[in-house]
């Protein structure tokens, strides 16, 4: 019998939700962004995000039921992120989460939101089976996991430091490029000449899949401060960053297939966007014969589409009680295997 998911995502400054159909696919969406907001602060304000997640949850339920073109009632279950993430910003989709499963009668289920992204690639007409290596990057993560089935995640290599999507966005801010720094910088980057600067590729010569991405930061602000500042300069710098940051994710995914024997590659997370990234990873792929997958553009930053897919798969630990609980950190590792 087909169950009807419906999926809310609060875990940063994105408000999404969506509605998914375990036969029929995803059946409506709708996100809104908070950036406006956090613009002027230069990166996200944590209550401010939790105060406007909710002003704009139930209103996007509602949008999203209408698209849909169901009522309350062909809901089977309500799933919502309940970790990693800034704590207000959970609590305010988990509450709002339960007391909608509570009032339609029908069980809800916490996801976690690094699964979310690992699955969103399932979304599309072409997604990817078990097992492969997925690289997670976005402003608040950057690892590399093996995957053997839902739930089955090891983890190759993350971050020491600064996710590579905060290294963007802080990097951008030196450069005065604004917030986020992502897109920014990319935008910046193409009217960069390749070869003005030289940045480095951090941890790529140790052994291991790890990351660093804080020193790469610090060369940018170090090579900003010797430099007379113009916008070709700043396009040139914006270049050496990008090229930087896209090598060292590109070598560390080889490495994380080499080591696991691995012949599909699965990027996710607001960083997977680039297309300076797409560009080399799918040369990198293309090389080795083997398949990369992305979920579409708008499902790499956080999405509820994501959320209600993964608690389709894990309505098995989907309960009525008011109770919860939210994990501002938690490990991918300790999930259950589905």
């Amino acid at each position: 019998m087909a169950k009807r998911v419906l999926g809310i995502e609060t875990s940063c400054d994105d408000t999404g939700v969506a509605l998914y159909d375990s036969e029929q696919g995803l059946l409506a969406h709708a996100l809104y962004s908070q950036i406006k907001t956090h613009q002027e602060y230069g990166g996200v304000v944590p209550e401010l995000a939790a105060r406007d997640h909710i002003r704009k949850v139930i209103p996007l339920v509602d949008a999203v039921l209408e698209q849909a073109g169901c009522s309350q009632s062909s809901v089977s279950a309500v799933a919502y992120t309940c970790g990693p993430g800034l704590a207000g910003a959970l609590l305010a989709g988990s509450a709002v989460a339960k007391g909608l499963a509570f009032s339609w009668d029908v069980p809800a289920v916490g996801v976690h939101h690094m699964e979310g992204h690992m699955l969103a690639p399932m979304l599309e007409d072409n997604p990817p089976t078990f097992p492969f290596v997925a690289l997670l990057v976005s402003g608040g993560h950057t690892l590399l996991a093996e995957v053997k089935g839902v739930g089955q995640y090891t983890i190759l290599g993350q971050t020491l430091d600064d996710a590579v999507g905060e290294a963007f966005d802080k990097t951008a801010k030196i450069l005065g490029l604004g917030y986020p720094g992502g897109p920014a910088i990319a935008r910046t980057a193409e009217a960069g000449n390749a070869g003005r600067f030289k940045f480095p590729r951090p941890m790529i010569d140790r052994p291991g899949m790890d990351f660093s991405f804080s020193g790469l930061k610090t060369f940018a602000l170090n090579t900003v401060e010797r430099e007379l500042l113009d916008q070709q300069t700043i396009a040139d710098i914006a270049h050496a960053f990008q090229e930087a940051a896209v090598d060292t994710l590109v070598i560390k995914c080889k490495r994380a297939l080499e080591h696991t024997n691995g012949h599909r590659l699965v990027v996710a997370g607001g960083v997977g966007a680039n297309l300076h990234l797409r560009e080399q990873l799918n040369a990198m792929m293309s090389k080795r014969k083997d398949d990369v997958f992305y979920p579409r553009i708008e499902f790499c930053t956080d999405n509820g589409a994501m959320i209600a897919y993964a608690g389709a798969q894990r309505l098995h630990q989907a309960n009525s009680e008011l109770e919860f609980q939210v994990k501002p950190r938690w490990s991918i590792e300790d999930l259950p295997p589905v």
